[in-house]
């Protein structure tokens, strides 16, 4: 029963984040009767909402997916820097981490190549982006030129996107998520690449300071 629910909030996800009935028991292979009843069961504990004749998923996932953290205090200590890093280069901005052999994306915000490629929170990319090596150690290949562990490239994944990645560190100089930058401007990335280096510095040094997760304040919950 747990794998079909499972199998159902996936169906979910790949359906956009909501659907009918008939839609997500073909997405699913399962029985349209079997599927409705795993989707009450489902409702009744809050992990789907249904509006009208379609469902979606319900905010006690998205609750549950706060939780999970890749490394202690890592998206806490990202939070300002990857916006500030979006306000001075204009690029998307996206922060990574190594998880079932693909980078995937834990905090991001969105910048001038969202119509070519949209960045969301749980999306990933293959190891051979430049984020990805970064984070497989392959950053060495990279072209980072005065930028320790930077790897840059332009077009080379996607026509007209160029992405720069580099490392942010835990405190045993482990490396533990990449920073990238993506933008439109080939001649704009070495600076993009600057300026996600200093972003990975913050991040850096908030995680060797803090070690842990912050703690909130008795008066905010999840």
């Amino acid at each position: 029963m747990i794998e079909g629910a499972f199998a159902l909030l996936e169906a979910l996800r790949r359906c956009g984040g909501e659907a009918g009935l008939t839609e997500i028991a073909a997405a699913c292979a399962l029985p349209k009767g079997s599927a409705h009843r795993l989707l009450e069961q489902l409702l009744l504990v809050g992990a789907v909402e249904r509006r009208g004749s379609r469902y979606r998923v319900g905010s006690q996932l998205y609750r549950l997916g706060q939780a999970w953290e890749p490394h202690p205090g890592l998206r806490v200590a990202a939070r300002h820097p990857l916006h500030r890093l979006r306000a001075t280069t204009g690029a998307s901005t996206l922060l990574t981490v190594l998880h079932g052999g693909r980078a995937l994306t834990v905090a991001s915000v969105p910048g001038e190549v969202e119509p070519l490629v949209p960045v969301r929170n749980g999306m990933s990319f293959l190891l051979d982006t430049a984020a990805g090596q970064v984070l497989s150690d392959r950053s060495r290949a990279g072209s980072g030129g005065r930028l320790p562990g930077a790897v840059l490239e332009c077009a080379e994944v996607m026509d007209g996107v160029c992405c720069a990645a580099l490392p942010v560190r835990g405190h045993d100089d482990r490396t533990v998520a990449a920073i990238a930058v993506m933008t439109l401007s080939a001649q704009g990335l070495q600076r993009a690449a600057q300026e996600a280096a200093r972003a990975a510095a913050v991040v850096t040094a908030a995680l060797v300071r803090v070690g842990s997760s912050p703690r909130l304040p008795p008066v905010l919950h999840y």
